[in-house]
């Protein structure tokens, strides 16, 4: 009997650590087939089952730059809303951070007695755990953190499930940080577009700075670009009036607007998120909660347009500020601090063009005004200094008459002499 007893306890050890082997089999195949965390642990999580007693399986990741764990809970019945944002503790306070600093792992086979990590002890023993085990997730490059597997009965794990999970761990290691590198490249790579499509903007409102000398085409072009990267419904430029002190619009983008917004309308200086920015000159972000604290006509009528969040930018050049550029989406909370960044970069160069194509308009103006006084005199010369009372078409007198015409401003008198007579000129 006592030989039977021992033959059976030797194949159920082959069985167990055949099954372990296959488990770990599982687990590589899991780890070369999914990248995505979630779906990864999900899967380990069927595998680990059936060769580890476990309620809860948790992830906990070391945080460099907080120098804090970040727990997430993969596996069990607590499984938070939010798994990638569960719980941060301090790495003194976690059982994952005190396996992650020794690099040691750890096993409690009865919660009542540990003492170490209270914070931590006293979740889990609302959640009824009684025993948990930690191993450390290292890799070749770096320590990542720590796999924890709590269990609702005392004592659940041996040193041969301690052995097993460490051989997991391993495995677990190595995917973890493939997945956070591939994360890593992935928001580098965002970054990189995200900066890209900045210089671009930069650079085609550039160009249309330097190729639009008249204010609509210069707007048009601006509108276009701006399009391309941030998303919204509404642009508009106002410019200050000295006269009424308000903002006027002189040129507004609003395809999907009803009408009750156009040019030439008017913003209060004290009652408006273009007035805001323009006061303090700085980028005004106004959502829609902060659009009911403004009580002017215009707000009203932008609200009416079911406009729900705005950016105001302060166009400001070396010498004055001349006005606003405005974005509005019909979205609440559409532009972010960032935005307000890349769209200050912008208004300063739209500033510099706008206070040019103001300069060149005042001085079109002025040409036009010059060539219609010129006109004018013109006229005036004509008809106070009338040659019709003179006869004769030979070249000599024309050439007399030319030379009146000289001394005709002047207070000289200039006497002709003809065959009939002499005839004063004043």
């Amino acid at each position: 009997m006592l030989v039977s007893s021992l033959g059976n306890d030797a194949q159920q050890a082959c069985e167990t650590l055949a099954q372990q082997y296959r488990t770990l089999l599982e687990v590589s195949e899991s780890i070369a087939a999914h990248r995505d965390l979630g779906e990864l642990f999900h899967e380990l999580a069927q595998s680990l089952h059936r060769v580890v007693r476990f309620d809860q399986m948790r992830l906990t990741l070391h945080d460099a730059q907080r120098n804090i764990m970040r727990v997430h809970i993969l596996e069990g019945r607590d499984r938070c809303s939010d798994p990638l944002t569960c719980q941060e503790l301090p790495v003194q306070d976690s059982p994952g951070g005190w396996a992650w600093q020794t690099q040691h792992p750890l096993v409690v086979s009865n919660l009542e007695n540990e003492t170490r990590f209270p914070r931590v002890t006293t979740l889990l023993r609302q959640q009824g755990v009684n025993s948990f085990c930690v191993v450390p997730l290292t890799t070749a490059q770096r320590r990542l953190g720590a796999l924890v597997f709590a269990s609702l009965q005392e004592a659940a794990y041996d040193e041969v499930d301690l052995q097993f999970l460490q051989q997991v761990a391993k495995q677990v290691a190595v995917a973890v940080d493939n997945a956070l590198n591939y994360q890593s490249i992935q928001r580098y790579q965002q970054e990189l577009s995200r900066e890209r499509d900045h210089l671009r903007l930069l650079l085609e409102v550039n160009n249309a700075v330097v190729s639009n000398l008249e204010l609509k085409p210069l707007f048009a072009a601006i509108t276009a670009s701006l399009r391309k990267v941030i998303q919204h419904e509404y642009t508009s430029l106002a410019l200050y009036d000295a006269d009424s002190h308000r903002l006027r619009l002189h040129a507004l983008d609003f395809p999907e607007g009803k009408g009750l917004i156009h040019e030439g309308l008017q913003a209060p200086i004290d009652d408006s998120p273009g007035g805001l920015a323009f006061t303090t000159r700085e980028p005004a972000l106004v959502n829609a909660k902060d659009l009911e604290g403004f009580h002017s006509e215009f707000v009203q009528q932008l609200r009416a347009e079911g406009v729900r969040s705005v950016c105001s930018l302060p166009l400001i050049t070396p010498s004055r500020i001349l006005g606003t550029l405005n974005l509005a989406s019909l979205r609440d909370g559409n532009f972010a601090q960032e935005d307000a960044q890349l769209l200050s970069q912008v208004a300063s160069q739209i500033a510099i063009a706008l206070e040019n194509a103001l300069a060149f308009r005042e001085i079109d103006e002025l040409k036009n005004k010059l060539a219609e006084e010129k006109l004018y005199l013109e006229d005036e010369i004509r008809s106070e200094y009338n040659f019709d009372e003179i006869i004769g078409e030979s070249a000599a007198l024309r050439r007399v008459l030319k030379q009146v015409e000289t001394v005709a401003p002047t207070d000289s008198i200039v006497l002709i002499l003809g065959e009939t007579g002499t005839a004063p000129f004043p």
